[in-house]
């Protein structure tokens, strides 16, 4: 399973845009994938605070010896809560789940569903162009664990007028897996050539440790971007 593209687009510049949507089109070069991911995002702020949401894809082929078509269907919504324009700290809920098929002639399988409540801070400087959200959640995942935590990291670093941007997530948190471990790391590191409003291209470096088995990954990406 692919946990998807980075959250809270680097908090998209934390109210530095009225909202924004885009859609990406990843190619993964990682072993035993080679396949297609579309990934929909949304983030909306608003006066009590904001709202993001993202939902992937995973187009399987032969490799993978599943049926070519969508092998993964995942997605994550996120509400955080403020009640004034220069808060830092904003209290946080977030819910994700989705299914995932392996191998025929298996039937789909249930991502179990996870909710999340907690809390994020934000650092950034005046235009911006340097962002830092830092979260900790109480973690919750259906008939798996009662009492998780999770720790994200999300940043932002715009170059050249925003023509550059280096954005990302890094999470850790607890979770029984069947080959033995209760910790998982996932880190998405992303870079963007914005060549105008609308379009980017670029890629991302997926590096894992027990996300979809029990060693360190890394799958790097080739991608674009539309954003409307």
């Amino acid at each position: 399973m692919k946990r998807i593209l980075f959250s809270l687009m680097a908090a998209m510049a934390f109210g530095a845009v009225v909202k924004a949507q885009n859609l990406q089109v990843h190619y993964d070069f990682g072993k035993e994938r080679k396949q297609i991911t579309t990934t929909l995002e949304m983030f909306k702020p608003d006066k009590y605070g904001s709202t993001f949401f993202f939902v992937d894809m995973d187009y399987s082929n032969d490799t993978r010896g599943v049926d070519n078509g969508v092998s993964l269907a995942y997605w994550e919504i996120a509400r955080s809560f403020k009640w004034n324009e220069s808060q830092k700290f904003e209290p946080r809920i977030e819910y994700n789940g989705g299914n995932l098929k392996l191998n025929d002639p298996l039937p789909f399988t249930i991502i179990e569903n996870a909710w999340l409540v907690g809390g994020q801070y934000t650092f950034n400087n005046a235009d911006f162009s340097r962002i830092l959200t830092l979260q900790a959640n109480y973690k919750y995942i259906k008939d798996k664990e009662d009492a998780a935590f999770q720790l994200t990291a999300v940043w932002g670093l715009h170059f050249m007028d925003r023509k550059l941007s280096l954005v990302g997530f890094a999470d850790f948190w607890k979770e029984e897996m069947f080959w033995g471990t209760d910790y998982r790391f996932l880190m998405e590191p992303q870079i963007w050539y914005n060549t105008c409003k609308n379009f980017s291209f670029g890629g991302e470096i997926e590096m894992s440790n027990n996300f979809v088995k029990d060693e360190f990954v890394v799958n790097p990406t080739l991608a674009v971007k539309w954003t409307f």
